[in-house]
């Protein structure tokens, strides 16, 4: 009787970390895949060689997102076409140590905001770095992401066709 208890303990042990690990990996796995749904380019953080064409994918929902460097420290971009500098947050600008430069006004998504001018020492996305990157520190953003500007893609030559956009060292 006592090796009849034992037994349903250990079986009903088993049972539950079968089920633990189960619902552990199935949970890991779907935070990877909808990781990967919102940035599908974060492996262009580990890109170094420099001259060859990035090639972004675009996330779920439309946009190009991808993770890529600012002064050497890993950072989540959204690309926008319609922005005139690279823009981050307060918070964003503070961990990376940037310099806040003159007040400005800036012309939002979200309307009319003040902010300040700064220069980035250098952005990289996948092989590809800008040095001397004109920036904007817009307090309203979002403190984990940052708009990758005109004032870096200006360096590339960028094309998109469909779900996919290439950005390449200028033709000279």
């Amino acid at each position: 009787m006592r090796d009849d208890r034992a037994a349903r303990r250990f079986g009903l042990g088993m049972m539950l970390l079968f089920w633990a690990l189960l619902i552990g990996s199935g949970s890991w796995w779907f935070h990877l895949y909808l990781e990967e749904r919102r940035n599908p380019n974060t492996h262009l953080v580990q890109v170094s060689d420099g001259g060859e064409p990035v090639r972004l994918k675009r996330n779920a929902g439309g946009h190009f997102v991808a993770t890529g460097r600012i002064n050497g420290e890993p950072v989540e971009f959204m690309i926008d076409t319609g922005a005139s500098y690279v823009a981050l947050s307060e918070e964003l600008a503070e961990r990376l140590g940037l310099a806040v430069g003159a007040s400005a006004w800036f012309q939002t998504a979200s309307g009319r905001s003040r902010g300040y001018l700064t220069t980035l020492d250098e952005v990289a996305l996948g092989g590809l770095s800008a040095r001397q990157v004109r920036g904007a520190i817009n307090p309203g953003m979002s403190p984990d992401l940052a708009l990758l500007g005109m004032s870096f893609l200006n360096h590339f030559d960028i094309q998109i066709r469909g779900e996919e956009m290439i950005l390449s060292p200028p033709r000279r």
